[in-house]
């Protein structure tokens, strides 16, 4: 299968790369032409000019986009060029309308289009490891395995178009919440005058543990947070959450405070940031007692 790669962010890129380990990438494409010119040099594929242009040369089309917008606008530029047939996977976090909304517009063309959200940080798309959430008609699923099989390890198909991106939202959730409480553990710790580092290594074992506690508690230790998933893009993805819930007339509080959280986060110019940075918050509720400035002495 021919398959074009829309989308060289953090994660698209890795993923481009995976599909041409695989043996099926042929072009790729991204909204500024040089990233795309750059890795298509590298890796020897084809990088056109347009998503029409793209399309026409692939039997299957994979995005990883950053906004339901963007999608759209991806879904618009390759039904010119897609023949009827073709799959058109999309891995970026969005609406379950709009997913739906991407299904319909690329129907009357005969081209079947999967929701395909996807978690497991920047590492898992490097690795090929990811975890994929799949939304669409069943035999598209069957016919999209390769094209799966090359960017995640657990494929999981939850129903029909939509499917996918709710079982995303609800990922987006736990996240929100494992994240916030990751953060004020250690601050907490910090406060205690632990050495974090040993206790990242001992708790990173115990029934507490997660994977963004070992992966993103490091972060906090030293006061860093290179992008992984960033801070705007979690906000955008728990609007989406809280929008969802509202139509149930529900309000989910973890949902809630996160959205405040990282608004402040991002009016302090932290939104291009890992999530991890939620500890800057975290870590001044102790500076307002003077906790942290100076750490009571542990219990002999």
């Amino acid at each position: 299968m021919r398959v074009a790669s829309v989308g060289l962010g953090a994660m698209g890129i890795h993923m481009a790369r995976n599909l041409h380990r695989a043996g099926l990438l042929t072009a790729v494409w991204n909204r500024t032409p040089q990233k795309a010119q750059q890795l298509a040099a590298e890796l020897q594929v084809a990088a056109p000019a347009t998503l029409a242009e793209l399309a026409s040369q692939v039997e299957a089309v994979v995005s990883c986009v950053s906004a339901d917008a963007d999608v759209l606008e991806v879904v618009h530029g390759v039904a010119a060029g897609l023949k009827s047939g073709a799959l058109m996977l999309d891995c970026s976090t969005i609406g379950a309308e709009t997913a739906r909304q991407a299904a319909q517009l690329l129907e009357p063309r005969g081209v079947q289009f999967l929701d395909c959200p996807v978690s497991g940080g920047v590492e898992g798309a490097r690795d090929g490891t990811l975890a994929i959430m799949v939304g669409g008609e069943p035999a598209a699923f069957a016919r999209a395995q390769p094209v799966l099989a090359a960017l995640g390890r657990t494929i999981t198909h939850f129903g029909p178009s939509g499917s996918g991106q709710a079982a995303k939202a609800t990922n987006q959730i736990m996240c929100a919440g494992i994240i916030e409480s990751v953060a004020e553990a250690m601050a907490f710790a910090h406060a205690q005058g632990l050495p974090l580092d040993k206790l990242i290594d001992t708790l990173g074992k115990g029934a507490g543990s997660s994977w963004y506690f070992v992966n993103r508690a490091p972060n906090m230790m030293r006061g860093a947070y290179p992008a992984g998933f960033r801070v705007r893009l979690h906000l955008k993805d728990l609007r989406i959450c809280h929008e969802m819930a509202a139509r149930f007339g529900v309000e989910l509080p973890v949902v809630e405070r996160m959205l405040k959280e990282y608004a402040e986060l991002i009016a302090r110019g932290h939104g291009d940031e890992d999530i991890s940075a939620t500890y800057r918050l975290k870590e001044e509720l102790f500076e307002r007692t003077n906790i942290m400035r100076a750490p009571p002495p542990l219990p002999a």
